[in-house]
């Protein structure tokens, strides 16, 4: 069966985004996402897209998961954070929400 066949998941949704950075730790790039969830049990988390050849502008979804598919109504404040090494594009990476998608220009090495 073709991927883009597959019925879409029930638990996983993209968020909006709040407030999204770069900051070096230990001589390393890393993504650090800021928001509110939904829900007060939402798992929140980075997923980088996967590419056969370096794109110049890499894509990362922010990604809310409700485990069991039952969500717990509350916003509730999140951060998440995702080391960078192996996934930027030669001119850094493009994080993607539900209402927007944001670039942040990354030195290629």
């Amino acid at each position: 069966m073709n991927f883009d066949e597959l019925p879409p998941s029930q638990s996983h949704r993209l968020l909006p985004l709040g407030e999204s950075r770069i900051e070096t730790r230990d001589g390393q790039p890393w993504l650090i996402v800021t928001g509110e969830a939904p829900c007060a049990n939402m798992e929140v988390a980075l997923h980088p897209y996967f590419y056969i050849e370096r794109p110049d502008w890499w894509s990362i979804e922010l990604v809310g998961n409700v485990p069991g598919g039952f969500c717990l109504e509350a916003i509730t404040p999140y951060t998440v954070a995702r080391p960078l090494r192996g996934i930027t594009g030669h001119k850094g990476i493009t994080v993607v929400g539900a209402d927007e998608t944001r670039n942040h220009a990354i030195q290629d090495d």
